[in-house]
């Protein structure tokens, strides 16, 4: 038996290195072209290139193993049944749990290598691949002036928007507009000109831009208060302006440079649980605080001041007072004498500060819904974190356990559909792999949005391929077809005998 167990796991670990190298290659061109605009165009030497496309690597690996394990063990069962050594198997003695028996063991540590994987490997290349494309940005800034919309130039303190790039190397301009940052960050200066030049070299870190047929403006500065109620400012036309812009800094910018930067994806397990914890806490605190402000806003829940109960006039003061309070309380429960008390209220002051009281309260009802909106905002981006911090450290979990779960769904669907190949195995496992891929996309947005549970989001799709597992595996064992269509035609056709009696009679 050891000597099958051999034979068994060799042709899998053959099949799963194979596929994983295909999978990865494929993934990897995909990925190029997703990150094209930050590798084109940027005068990069082949060894950044190839760092970027190494640190992207481990997070590929979620979507690669996965489906990895599905379609290896579709392939090896399927070759197994197709050449009938899986009947040979079968026909002495021994049952298809026990033929997988030493692949369960392969790949349950394969679930631990991968637990491993994405706690300690996955966190590190997140973090190495955002300093790596922030850098990449900053290189060879000429080339980052994108059409439409505004380009930020941070190291030179500016924006500049252009219509259209023309002419060789994309150096000529059309509309051009540039707003010039003070040192408050503020923008007080706009140029606009119809066209433009891009003049600079390789090894320059000087960026020349010639400027055509323009204006000039800039808001003035001015230290008499009187004055800058008038808003004063500069304005003038040109027919020819340049601007050099330093960017030393900008080009001298060193590849491997970390930033103080973490998401949820940079962060392991024992990372991700303190932060749960702090956040959540950060999040009760901000509530309860900004409950309590309201609250002071509008004077309402105010507690009783308690009296000097030491005399007994007191005591009898506090009795009435606290009856008064049960009264009105009463009152307020019921909407007829709520209204009716209001109106009692309200008739107590004269016209005019009736108008005041509303206007007043109008005001403060107005003030707090803002203060509310503005709030629910901060919220809502502080419980996204929050989520996406929890669906984080529970996809650690559930890409171990779906690596075996996939397993249990590979294996006795190749064993059912007997073809061996890279025809209909690889069909079916990208079929099943974008059905269990999507549903855990879904889930994921959902459970940033706070739809549904972010813990229920990360293992939903793991989740709903379990049953599928249980099911083919329990089909495989008693040796049935993947649906029994039998019981389905049969049903029709005595539903049809019975009627052609039914007519006949």
């Amino acid at each position: 038996m050891r000597i099958l167990d051999r034979y068994i796991l060799s042709r899998f670990v053959f099949n799963f290195f194979s596929s994983f190298v295909i999978l990865m290659f494929i993934f990897i061109f995909q990925t190029i072209w997703l990150f094209i605009d930050d590798l084109a165009g940027k005068g990069l030497d082949i060894i950044i290139i190839g760092k970027f496309l190494f640190y992207l690597m481990p997070d590929l690996t979620e979507k690669v193993l996965p489906l990895t394990v599905l379609l290896s063990s579709i392939l090896t069962f399927g070759t197994f049944a197709e050449s009938y050594e899986f009947a040979a198997m079968k026909a002495s003695g021994i049952s298809l749990q026990r033929s997988m028996l030493s692949l369960i063991i392969f790949v349950t540590i394969l679930g631990c290598v991968t637990f491993f994987f994405a706690n300690n490997v996955i966190p590190l290349s997140q973090r190495k691949i955002y300093n790596l494309r922030k850098n990449i940005a900053k290189v060879k800034p000429a080339a980052a002036v994108t059409e439409g919309i505004f380009s930020d130039f941070e190291a030179a303190d500016m924006n500049i928007k252009v219509d259209q790039k023309y002419g060789d190397n994309d150096r000529f301009l059309k509309n051009v507009i540039i707003h010039e940052k003070s040192k408050t960050n503020v923008n007080t200066t706009v140029i606009k000109a119809k066209s433009g030049e891009l003049i600079s070299s390789e090894d320059s870190d000087i960026l020349q831009l010639v400027l055509t047929d323009g204006y000039y403006h800039k808001d003035a500065a001015s230290r008499n208060s009187k004055n800058k109620l008038k808003y004063p400012f500069v304005l003038a036309h040109f027919d020819t302006y340049t601007m050099n812009i330093d960017l030393s800094e900008l080009n001298n910018v060193d590849m491997e440079e970390e930033r103080d930067i973490s998401t949820a994806k940079m962060k392991n397990i024992t990372r991700l649980s303190k932060d749960i914890d702090s956040i959540r806490n950060d999040n009760f605190r901000i509530v309860r605080a900004f409950s309590k402000n309201i609250r002071g806003r509008m004077g309402m829940f105010v507690p009783i001041q308690l009296k000097d109960t030491a005399t007994a006039k007191n005591k009898e003061k506090i009795k009435k007072d606290t009856a008064l309070t049960a009264q009105i309380t009463k009152n307020l429960a019921n909407k007829e004498k709520r209204d009716s008390l209001k109106k009692n209220i309200l008739h107590i002051f004269p016209e005019w500060q009736r108008i005041q009281i509303m206007s007043s309260a109008n005001n403060t009802v107005t003030g707090i819904l803002a203060s509310v909106q503005g709030k629910e905002e901060e919220m809502q981006k502080r419980y996204k974190n929050y989520n996406m911090h929890i669906l984080s450290l529970h996809n650690k979990y559930a890409l171990a356990f779906s690596c075996i779960i996939l397993f249990f769904v590979g294996a006795p669907l190749g064993a059912i559909i007997r073809k061996g190949g890279l025809g209909l195995p690889m069909v079916i496992a990208i079929i099943l792999f974008l059905i269990y891929y999507f549903i855990g996309v879904f889930a994921g947005n959902y459970a940033k949005e706070n739809n549904i549970h972010p813990m229920l989001g990360a293992w939903m799709s793991t989740l709903i391929m379990l049953p599928l597992g249980i099911f083919l595996t329990k089909r495989a064992t008693e040796d049935k077809g993947m649906v029994n269509f039998g019981i389905v035609t049969d049903f029709f056709k005595n539903l049809i005998k019975k009627r052609n009696k039914a007519n006949d009679n």
